[in-house]
C-alpha cells in the first residue's frame, strides 16, 4: 500500500471514532458536578446513562486525608465521602436538570447513609463548585421538598463546598459494567431500587 494511501486510511479511521463519540468531540460547554450518595458504584452507573453526561468518575471528596484510599474511607478515618465526578454538556443537559437526577437516585431522608450502607462515608452530599451550583444546590432542596410534599426538617441531604475529589482505585471504575454479576446481586440484595421507588414512585432511578 502507498503512503498516500495509508495516510488516507488512518484519516478515515480517525473520523470514524470522531463521529463514533460525538459527545466526547465535539462538547464545547463542558463542565463538572461532583455528589456523593452511597455505593459510588450505582450512583456512577445510574447517572452515566443520563443524556448529555460525557463521563462519570468513581472517587472520594470532603475529607482531610490526600489521596485516600478505599480501605481507610469506608473505614471512616478520613472524613470523606464515596462520591462521583460528573462531567457533562451543558448544551445537552444544564446543572439544574442533572441535580433533579441525582436526588431521584437518593434516599434524601437517611441521616446515616444510603440504602443498606451506613456511616459518614456513605451520607448524600452535594459537591458545589462556585456561587452558581451553589445557589442551584440550594434550589433543588427547595424542588425535592414540593416533589416529595415533605417538610425542610426532613431532608438529610447536605451541600458542601466542593474539595479535592480524589479518583478511586481503577477496579473500582465502571465497575457495573466490568462486573455485572456481583454488582446487579449487590444493589439487589442492598435494596437501592425498592427504596428509590418507595420514596420517588415508579421509574425514579435510571437503570
Amino acid at each position: 500500500m502507498k503512503p498516500a494511501s495509508v495516510h488516507s486510511w488512518l484519516v478515515l479511521l480517525v473520523l470514524l471514532v470522531y463521529l463514533s463519540s460525538p459527545a466526547l468531540v465535539f462538547a464545547t460547554n463542558v463542565e463538572t458536578a461532583v455528589f456523593a450518595g452511597g455505593c459510588f458504584w450505582c450512583l456512577e452507573h445510574d447517572l452515566g446513562q443520563i443524556p448529555g453526561v460525557i463521563s462519570v468518575k468513581s472517587g472520594y471528596t470532603g475529607g482531610t486525608v490526600k489521596n485516600p484510599t478505599y480501605s481507610q474511607v469506608t473505614a471512616e478515618t478520613t472524613g470523606h465521602q464515596e462520591s462521583v465526578e460528573v462531567r457533562f454538556d451543558l448544551d445537552r443537559i444544564s446543572y439544574r436538570q442533572l441535580l433533579h437526577y441525582y436526588w431521584q437516585n437518593i434516599d434524601p431522608f437517611d441521616p446515616n447513609g444510603q440504602f443498606c450502607d451506613k456511616g459518614d462515608s456513605y451520607q448524600a452530599v452535594i459537591f458545589t463548585r462556585g456561587e452558581l451550583q451553589s445557589q442551584e444546590g440550594y434550589r433543588s432542596i427547595e424542588w425535592a421538598i414540593d416533589k416529595l410534599n415533605t417538610s425542610p426538617s426532613q431532608i438529610k441531604v447536605r451541600i458542601e463546598p466542593a474539595s479535592t475529589f480524589w479518583p478511586a482505585e481503577e477496579y473500582h471504575q465502571n465497575f457495573a459494567e466490568r462486573n455485572a454479576l456481583k454488582y446487579n446481586f449487590y444493589r439487589y440484595t442492598c435494596g437501592r431500587d425498592r427504596r428509590l421507588e418507595q420514596v420517588w414512585g415508579s421509574g425514579a432511578s435510571t437503570q
